[in-house]
């Protein structure tokens, strides 16, 4: 994360102007208006001490391990009243909570084998293709960094790692769980759905119709008749 200028601790929210409580979409919606403000290039309004508060502030807020962070720094969403436990809600999370995470490592991994020269996915594709809200997508990706199957690079946005793939593979995870947190939209063109996966034996090809031994011989009498 790029450090603000002199050090100096700086609201990102407030920065960017978006509520702490925004999700990527919005967050990237503010930065792309403020990059063209404040961009140096711009003879207008441009400023180099703000375009680099800006970038600050955008690099942190997209990375949810970093955004987590600066929240607890800032003391956003403290629990009202003291902390709270979800009840039989949180049980029934665990197990949906590990597909998630699968269903997300196999989005990575398909962007690794179908655009191999740009694997990266943003949060905010992820969050078109993932059913998932904002803190559950963000908890599936601090867990799969924390175990070094999911890394991100230089401009925070995430991509497969070496042991995803290895995992991915051993895993063998099945198609009708992971698709049950894709959403319909995302899926590309042609793409096969878990109705249209062949779970049984292949079909045999339908035999050749047998010929009519009879007719076969009627006809060549015939011609021998002929002759």
């Amino acid at each position: 994360m790029s450090a603000p200028l002199a050090g100096k601790f700086q609201d990102h929210y407030v920065i960017l102007g978006v509520d702490p409580k925004s999700d990527t979409e919005t967050i990237q919606q503010a930065y792309s208006k403020l990059v063209q403000k404040y961009h140096p290039d711009n003879t207008s309004t441009g400023s180099a001490e703000k375009f680099e508060s800006i970038n600050a502030a955008f690099e942190c807020l997209t990375d949810p391990q970093l955004r987590s962070i600066f929240d607890n720094l800032k003391g956003v969403d403290k629990d009202e009243g003291g902390p709270k436990f979800s009840g039989v809600e949180f049980f029934d999370a665990l197990g949906r909570e590990a597909m998630r995470r699968i269903a997300v490592l196999c989005v990575l991994y398909d962007r690794r084998l179908t655009k191999p020269s740009a694997p990266s996915f943003s949060m905010r594709h992820l969050e078109f293709i993932v059913e998932a809200t904002p803190a559950e997508l963000a908890s599936a990706l601090w867990y799969l960094k924390q175990k070094g199957l999911a890394a991100s690079d230089d401009k925070s946005s995430l991509q497969i790692t070496v042991d995803g793939m290895d995992f991915l593979e051993n895993k063998r995870p099945l198609p009708e769980d992971v698709m049950a947190f894709i959403k319909p939209g995302a899926l590309a063109p042609g793409a096969l759905t878990t109705g249209s996966i062949a779970t049984g034996p292949i079909a045999a090809a339908p035999a050749p119709p047998k010929r009519d031994v009879e007719s076969v011989m009627t006809t060549l009498n015939r011609a021998l008749a002929r002759t």
